[in-house]
C-alpha cells in the first residue's frame, strides 16, 4: 500500500501489545515507522504532551492520535471508519500537527547484551586449588554428616603450609571465601574460625537452583548485573515472541545461542552483592530476575499445567542470589512484599533468623503486581525496569494494565466494576476492603473515560465489585 501520510507507532522492546499493533498494521499492508522509546527516550515527553498517556503502544495516523492497541483494533473492526482513515492516509501528507520522526543521530546507543563479559575474581583460582587440596570430604559431627565439607582448622593448616602465611592471615582468607559467596559455614553462620567447625563451597551444596555452579567473575553491583540480565532476556523474548505477541516459542529460546549465554550470565547472580543495595535497586533487580527466572524455568523444565504443578513451580524454581536460594515465592512475597504471606501460605517466607530478611524491602510495594510476569495469559505484559525512576516505571505499568480490559472492566448500566484476580489475591496490599481497593485502582488509572466512570460509581455509592476469571494458560 502506498500512502502520502505517515503512521507512527511508539513502542518499547518486549511489549506484546506493541507487537500486536505492529503485526496488525503489517497484515493489513499499512506501512509504519516504529519509534522505540528506549532508543529515543526524549520522545516520551512529547508523546505524553500529545496524548496525556504514559503507556505504549501509541499509534498516530498523521496528526490523528488513534490510541493504544485496543483502540487500533476497534478502529480496524469498524470497516467504514477504517476505510475512511486509510483513504485519508493515501491522499493526505503529514501536516505540522503530526508528531515528527526522531533524528537517528539522537538515538541512545545501548550495549549489546551478547557482548557482556566479566572481570575474573582473584579468589576463583584459589578455590580451584582448594578443591584439589584433599581437605574437602564428608565429615561427621556427632550424628550429623556434612557432605563435601572441610573444617576451619584443616583449611588454615593447608593455607599456612601452601601459601607461607601466618594463621591470622589464613583466617582472613577463609573469611573472604564467605564474604565473596564462594562458601559458607554448614550451620549458616557467617564468621570463619580456626576450629573444628565445618564449611562447604557453595557449588557443593545440594541444590536444584537453575543457576547452580561456580562463577569465576568478580562480583558486580546488583543494578549493573540486573540490567544486563534484563537486556538479554528481553532480546530473547522479543526475538521468540509470535507476531501477534501472544505466544512465546520456548523451544526456540532453548535452542538459541542467546539463551546459552543467558544461562552463563545467571551464574553471576550466585555472588552478586545485593544486601546493601538501595530500595530502588532492589525493586528493579528482583522484578527483572523474577521475570527472567520464569522464562528460564519454562524453557528448561516446561510450564506448569495444573494447580499442583503451579504450586510446585512457584515454590521450587530457584536462583542462588548473593549466596542464598530464592524461589519465585521468596522473591515476590519475601523480598518485594516485605515478607508477607502469599496465596496458600501459612507462614511468612522468611523466619526471624533468615539472612534473606536483610535483603527484603522494609515496606511492601503494591505496584510490583503489575510488573511481575508469571507466564500466564492473564499476567501483565513484560516490561523494562531500571533502578533510575523505578517508581514512575511501575506506575506506568499499573496504569497501562488497569486501563486495559485485563485489569478492569466497568459496566455503567449495571453499575458493576470487574477487577483482575490479582487485586483479590493481594487485596491487603491495596486496601482494607473492596471500597479502598477500588479507590486505589481509580487513583492509579490514566486520565480517561474508564477512570471517570469509576469515579462516578464511587461518588454514587451504589455499585458492585467482582473479579474476573484468571487465565492460567501458558503463553507458549
Amino acid at each position: 500500500m502506498e500512502i502520502q501520510g505517515r503512521v507512527l507507532v511508539y513502542s518499547i522492546l518486549g511489549c506484546p501489545h506493541c507487537m500486536r499493533a505492529k503485526n496488525s498494521l503489517q497484515e493489513l499492508g499499512v506501512p509504519y515507522t516504529d519509534v522505540s522509546l528506549e532508543q529515543y527516550p526524549h520522545a516520551r515527553h512529547d508523546l505524553q504532551m500529545r496524548t496525556q498517556k504514559r503507556s505504549v503502544p501509541q499509534v498516530f495516523f498523521n496528526g490523528r492520535h488513534i490510541g493504544g492497541n485496543e483502540d487500533l483494533q476497534n478502529l480496524i473492526k469498524d470497516k467504514e471508519a477504517w476505510q475512511a482513515a486509510i483513504e485519508e492516509l493515501k491522499s493526505t501528507p503529514p501536516g505540522q500537527d503530526a508528531p515528527p520522526i526522531p533524528d537517528p543521530s539522537t538515538a541512545v546507543k545501548t550495549s549489546d547484551p551478547g557482548d557482556i563479559s566479566c572481570e575474573l575474581d582473584e579468589y576463583a583460582a584459589f578455590v580451584k586449588e582448594l578443591r584439589s587440596s584433599g581437605i574437602i570430604k564428608d565429615h561427621w559431627s556427632g550424628l550429623s554428616r556434612h557432605k563435601n565439607s572441610f573444617s576451619g582448622r584443616a583449611f588454615v593448616d593447608w593455607v599456612v603450609e601452601t601459601k607461607q602465611v601466618d594463621r591470622e592471615r589464613a583466617v582472613d582468607m577463609g573469611q573472604a571465601l564467605i564474604d565473596r559467596f564462594f562458601g559458607h559455614q554448614v550451620k549458616a553462620e557467617t564468621t570463619f574460625q580456626d576450629a573444628d567447625i565445618y564449611y562447604r563451597l557453595l557449588e557443593d551444596d545440594d541444590t536444584h537452583a537453575l543457576n547452580a555452579g561456580p562463577s569465576d567473575c568478580d562480583p558486580r553491583p546488583a543494578g549493573e548485573l540486573g540490567e544486563d540480565l534484563r537486556k538479554l532476556i528481553l532480546k530473547i523474548y522479543s526475538s521468540y515472541l509470535s507476531a501477534d505477541g501472544r505466544k512465546v516459542n520456548y523451544k526456540g529460546i532453548g535452542d538459541s545461542s542467546e539463551f546459552e549465554h543467558y544461562v552463563r550470565l545467571t551464574k553471576e547472580l550466585v555472588r552478586v552483592q545485593i544486601a546493601e543495595a538501595t530500595r530502588d535497586e532492589k525493586l528493579a533487580f528482583f522484578i527483572n530476575v523474577y521475570n527472567a527466572l520464569v522464562i528460564h524455568a519454562n524453557v528448561t523444565m516446561g510450564p506448569p499445567v495444573n494447580l499442583w504443578q503451579r504450586y510446585k513451580f512457584f515454590n521450587t524454581v530457584k536462583y542462588i542470589i548473593g549466596g542464598q536460594q530464592y524461589s519465585l515465592q521468596d522473591i515476590e512475597n519475601g523480598v518485594l512484599r516485605a515478607n508477607r504471606r502469599g496465596m496458600g501460605m501459612i507462614l511468612k517466607p522468611f523466619g526471624s533468623s533468615d539472612p534473606r530478611l536483610k535483603v527484603a524491602l522494609s515496606e511492601p510495594e503494591p505496584l510490583i503486581h503489575f510488573a511481575l510476569v508469571c507466564g500466564a495469559k492473564s499476567c501483565p505484559p513484560i516490561k523494562t525496569y531500571s533502578a533510575d525512576g523505578i517508581t514512575e516505571q511501575l506506575r506506568l505499568a499499573a496504569e497501562a494494565f488497569l486501563d486495559g480490559d485485563d485489569g478492569c472492566q466497568v459496566d455503567m448500566a449495571k453499575k458493576t466494576i470487574k477487577l483482575t484476580q490479582i487485586l483479590k489475591w493481594y487485596s491487603v496490599d491495596f486496601g482494607n476492603n473492596k471500597k479502598e481497593v477500588v479507590k486505589w485502582v481509580c487513583e492509579h488509572m490514566g486520565e480517561g473515560d474508564k477512570r471517570s466512570q469509576v469515579n462516578e460509581l464511587m461518588s454514587g455509592g451504589k455499585y458492585s465489585v467482582s473479579y474476573m476469571p484468571y487465565d492460567w494458560g501458558i503463553n507458549a
